[in-house]
């Protein structure tokens, strides 16, 4: 399990993919501890820059994501999570995936409806 945290300050992105649809739901970071964490209990477990700790995906919604496939790719030091994501959706703004916004026309469009309402799940504060 030797990756290369070194070229990100400690980090190493994660490609989030649904393992049955292929479809990109988020983009996260792992450090060496949130990449054990994530091995070996089976749930994808991300570094926070924003708040400089560990955190659970779906520890506040419950929006789990069941690791089922982890690849690192050639010089080892970016990671693609296959899960399978527990909740209707990912994006901490009500959707499927983080990954709900197109470029048309030089203007991001939202290119989904929503699955869930984030006040309901996370209060009044995301």
């Amino acid at each position: 399990m030797n990756l290369d945290f070194n070229k990100l300050g400690g980090l190493a992105p994660a490609v989030i993919q649904d393992h049955t649809t292929g479809r990109v739901l988020m983009l996260g970071f792992m450090n060496e501890e949130a990449f054990r964490k994530t091995v070996e209990t089976g749930f994808a477990t991300f570094y926070s820059r924003s708040r400089n700790k560990l955190w659970l995906k779906g520890e506040t919604s419950g929006h789990r994501l069941i690791v089922k496939e982890i690849s690192t790719d050639c010089d080892q030091d970016a990671l693609l999570v296959k899960v399978e994501a527990l909740g209707p959706g990912v994006c901490h703004n009500g959707y499927q995936s983080c990954f709900y916004r197109t470029l048309r026309d030089g203007q991001w469009m939202e290119s989904e409806p929503p699955v869930y309402d984030p006040k309901q799940v996370y209060g009044g504060g995301q």
